[in-house]
């Protein structure tokens, strides 16, 4: 069993979803996990029922990140995991509002930019884990969603930079890169779409033929953050069940 007896944790957008997920298999691990969310209904409730601490925060606020990170004089693992998709209002880049461009960029990316940059300062003495999360959409050309793909691009990139730039101090910078995985956003984005056609995503785009869960993503989470994985550095990992290597499933000659 993977441990983390006694490492300092932040996760960010961990009230809902595969942040939540990841707030339980850590604390279970031994972590003490700070809970960084906007919601703060939830964030408060399963900050209780994990014996965790939470924040509220708008991660895309500096003063406000700063204001959290203050409360520590150490963190061992900073899970960068808060992200939105705006069905509807993100789009192709000739359609998308430039204030529904700012708002993405401002919540997907410059969140990681301001926790990085002020928490890593409070890693670089004892080394720690940084956890960024992309996306398919980071990976591979998506149409119809312009804003999240260049957010999600863009961490794919900049984590390897801060792997090249930050592991001197023993601080490994790793990305995981889910698809499909079913949580509220995914529900939002896809299945409450009526053009979306789960089944025949499945079995043309999918080689496990399912949705993967918040809990398959937050295991590799956990095991980035842990000692386990104390040679990874600059690893982008697609928790996706082969999607972002697969062309189309309907050219497998059938059993």
């Amino acid at each position: 069993m993977i441990e983390l007896n006694g490492k300092i944790v932040i996760i960010t957008g961990g009230a809902g979803g595969i942040g939540a997920a990841a707030a339980e298999i850590f604390s279970k691990a031994g972590a003490q996990v700070s809970i960084v969310d906007l919601d703060a209904a939830r964030g408060e409730t399963l900050a209780a029922k994990l014996g965790a601490k939470f924040f509220k925060c708008d991660v895309s606020s500096s003063e406000e990140v700063k204001a959290v990170l203050g409360n520590f004089e150490r963190i061992d693992v900073i899970y960068n995991n808060a992200g939105v998709y705006l069905p509807g209002r993100d789009g192709r880049i000739t359609d998308i509002d430039e204030a529904v461009w700012e708002k993405v960029l401002a919540i997907n990316l410059r969140s990681v930019f301001l926790f990085c940059k002020y928490g890593i300062p409070l890693m670089m003495k004892n080394g720690g884990s940084i956890i960024n999360t992309a996306s398919s959409a980071g990976m591979i050309g998506i149409p119809g969603c312009d804003a999240y793909t260049a957010t999600k691009g863009a961490i794919v990139q900049l984590t390897k930079s801060l792997a090249a730039e930050y592991g001197r101090y023993n601080i490994r910078t790793n990305c995981i890169s889910p698809a499909a995985i079913m949580t509220p956003m995914v529900r939002q984005s896809n299945l409450d779409d009526d053009t979306f056609d789960a089944e025949s995503f499945l079995k043309l785009r999918t080689p496990l033929r399912r949705f993967g869960t918040p809990e398959e993503v937050a295991q590799v989470a956990l095991f980035l953050a842990s000692d386990a994985a104390s040679y990874l550095n600059g690893a982008v990992i697609a928790t996706d069940g082969g999607i972002t290597i697969n062309g189309d499933l309907s050219k497998i000659k059938r059993d």
